[in-house]
C-alpha cells in the first residue's frame, strides 16, 4: 500500500497478520473501483485491471468480471487476479462477509449511470455500499465483537465518504459527476451550472456548509456508538476517523473553497494524529 494513502498510518498499527488482510482487502476494493471507474461514461482513462483486455471491455463487463473474481474469492476456486489471490485465503479464515463485498461492487457501479442524486436518501445508499460496506468488512478483520461496532462502522463510512465528496468536488465535476444533492443545492440557490463555472460564489458556499455540517454529524454518531470493549480493536479506525477529520476542518478552514486547492492532510500531520490517537486514545 502506498504512503500516499490517507489510511497508511492507521493499518501501521496493526498487528501483521491484519495488516496483512486489511491491505488485501483494500487492495481489491480499490482494483473494483478504479476498474469500473475508469470504464465509466465520463472517464478519460482506458479501462485497466487484470484478466480482460482493457480495449474490450466497457464498465458492465467490468462489474461482471469482479462479481465473477469474487465468487471465485469464496467458492474456494483460483481468482484470476492477484488482488483475489490475495484476499481469498482470508475470507475463510476471518468469515468475511461476502454480502459486504457485493455491496460494494453494486455501490462503484452505480457511477456508471449515475451522474446526480436528487436526495440525501439517495445518496446515503450509494455512501452506505462504497464506504460503510468497507467498514463492515474492515470490523471482522479487526476481531470485533460488540454488535454496535457495525452502526459504528456505518456511520463512520457514511461520514468518510461525505468528507471524500466534499473535497473531490471539483475532480468530479471533471468526470461530469455531481454527488451533492439537488435537493440540497435547490435549498441553497445552488445550480449545476454554478459549480461547474469552478468560482465561489455565496450559494456553494452555504451549500458546502450544510454538507460538512451533515459529514460532522455522522462522525459524531459514529464516536457516540464506538463500543467500549473494541476500542482497542478500533484503532486503526479511529486514526482514519481523526486524519479524515482533519480533512473536513481544512475544508472549513478554507471558507468552504472546494475549487482553489484540494484539501490534503500532509503526511507528517497523519503520522501525528496517528501517534496522538495511539498515546491518548
Amino acid at each position: 500500500m502506498a504512503r500516499k494513502t490517507s489510511f497508511y498510518y492507521s493499518f501501521l498499527v496493526l498487528p501483521a497478520e491484519q495488516r496483512r488482510a486489511i491491505v488485501a482487502v483494500w487492495d481489491f476494493c480499490r482494483a473494483v473501483d478504479d476498474a469500473i471507474d475508469e470504464t465509466a461514461p465520463a472517464a478519460p482513462a482506458p479501462c485497466k485491471f487484470e484478466g480482460l483486455a482493457p480495449s474490450k471491455v466497457d464498465g458492465r463487463a467490468a462489474v461482471q468480471f469482479w462479481r465473477a473474481e469474487l465468487a471465485r474469492c469464496f467458492a474456494g476456486t483460483e481468482p484470476e487476479t492477484s488482488q483475489g489471490q490475495r484476499l481469498q485465503p482470508f475470507v475463510r479464515r476471518l468469515d468475511l462477509p461476502r454480502p459486504a463485498f457485493e455491496d460494494i461492487i453494486d455501490g462503484v457501479a452505480m457511477d456508471l449511470d449515475t451522474t446526480r442524486y436528487q436526495t440525501f436518501a439517495e445518496l446515503f445508499e450509494y455512501c452506505r455500499r462504497v464506504a460503510s460496506a468497507v467498514g463492515l468488512i474492515c470490523i471482522k478483520v479487526f476481531g470485533c465483537r460488540s454488535d454496535r461496532s457495525r452502526d459504528y462502522a456505518l456511520n463512520l463510512g457514511v461520514a468518510l465518504q461525505l468528507t471524500n465528496i466534499l473535497r473531490d468536488v471539483k475532480a468530479d465535476l471533471a468526470r461530469g459527476r455531481v454527488y451533492l444533492p439537488l435537493d440540497d443545492l435547490a435549498t441553497y440557490e445552488c445550480t449545476v451550472d454554478d459549480l461547474a463555472a469552478g468560482i465561489m460564489i455565496e450559494p456553494i458556499r452555504r451549500v458546502v456548509a450544510f454538507e460538512c455540517r451533515r459529514a460532522r454529524e455522522f462522525y459524531r454518531r459514529a464516536a457516540d456508538i464506538l463500543p467500549p470493549e473494541d476500542r482497542k480493536h478500533l484503532m486503526a479506525a479511529e486514526i482514519m476517523r481523526a486524519v479524515y477529520f482533519e480533512t473536513l476542518e481544512r475544508i472549513e478552514r478554507s471558507g468552504y473553497d472546494v475549487f482553489t486547492a484540494r484539501a490534503r492532510v500532509p503526511r507528517p500531520k497523519q503520522a501525528l494524529i496517528a501517534v496522538k490517537q495511539w498515546l491518548w486514545p
